[in-house]
């Protein structure tokens, strides 16, 4: 359901208070204090306060002409900034990293990408697809700089580790997000790289739900606990924790998915595999034309394809069914 304006709500009596703060929750008192100096009384609690870009250390990473990609604000300034520039640097070559790079390109910018790994995406999608996305963005005019960071930026350039200088109007990084924990971990709630929770999303304080980037689940596919930072995952765990809230008792068991566009090639993934034994490539890569599983003891914890759209959604049944 598409989010409804400010005067939707306050017709269905539901107190909105946008732009307002929470600096603190006390679970015994059953009350969270705002930024204002007020509080707000509850019965039920959902914490939903997402991740943060994950900034660079460096000397100059503060510059007006350093971008991350986490908000509408976030896009809007790239374009912007983007209008003017002929040279750009991409730190990162996470999927948001090398999605930008694409962008650009099609603006036809003068893109390099800096990452310290050996390949792109090959913790996710293994090396076989690592290898097709660099050869894929090269053969955009993308430049890549492997085994590379950054240690500086400058008005114009982006100094690296191995002292090349990358001329740049326009750096955008992309490095990875943070949960932002604080207020669940002042309040006592449960904390492991995430906010723990039972599989009705609920935290380990009765009544205290989480979803969303924060929520470390206990998936019943990969039998692991998972946090997951997919815009698709987050929607629905706030869809089965506003559910829970009501009493309703709903297990969380969606099989995670999310896509990536890189220019003509969208690479749509199901299910979560941090780690497997074993990786079956049905059809081409390279051709543009697979289906790739990703197992673990024989189970299949996901898969990724490109242009196996309906194999795809067979796979996310099956798993459905399996779980």
């Amino acid at each position: 359901m598409p989010l409804r304006p400010p005067e939707f709500y306050k017709e269905q009596a539901i107190d909105l208070k946008l732009g307002t703060n929470v600096t603190a929750i006390d679970p015994k008192a059953r009350q969270i204090a705002l930024a204002s100096g007020a509080s707000v009384g509850f019965d039920k609690l959902l914490l939903a306060t997402g991740a943060e870009p994950v900034r660079l250390d460096i000397p100059g990473a503060d510059r007006p002409h350093v971008h991350v990609l986490r908000s509408l604000a976030d896009s809007r300034s790239i374009i912007a900034g983007a209008k003017e520039a002929r040279r750009a640097v991409v730190i990162g070559a996470s999927f948001i990293g090398l999605e930008v790079a694409a962008a650009l390109r099609a603006r036809e910018i003068e893109v390099h990408v800096v990452a310290p790994e050996k390949r792109p995406l090959e913790r996710v999608l293994g090396p076989e697809y690592g290898d097709f996305i660099r050869a894929l963005h090269e053969e955009h005019g993308v430049i890549f700089h492997f085994e590379e960071t950054a240690a500086a930026i400058d008005a114009g350039t982006v100094r690296l580790k191995g002292g090349t200088s990358l001329p740049a109007d326009l750096v955008v990084v992309g490095i990875g997000v943070r949960p932002r924990l604080q207020l669940a971990e002042s309040a006592g709630l449960k904390i492991d790289r995430g906010v723990v929770v039972n599989e009705y999303l609920e935290t380990s304080v009765p009544g205290i739900f989480a979803a969303g980037d924060i929520a470390r689940w206990p998936d019943p596919h990969t039998k692991d606990n998972l946090r997951i930072e997919h815009w698709v995952v987050a929607e629905r765990q706030g869809q089965a924790a506003a559910r829970n809230i009501l009493g309703q008792r709903q297990r969380f068991a969606d099989v995670p998915f999310f896509w990536s566009q890189h220019y003509d090639v969208p690479i749509n993934y199901i299910g979560h595999a941090e780690k497997w034994d074993k990786l079956d490539i049905e059809g081409d890569i390279k051709g543009r034309d697979c289906l790739v599983r990703y197992r673990r003891g024989g189970k299949v914890l996901a898969v990724a394809s490109i242009y196996r759209d309906a194999d795809n959604l067979k796979e996310e049944v099956a798993m459905e069914r399996a779980g």
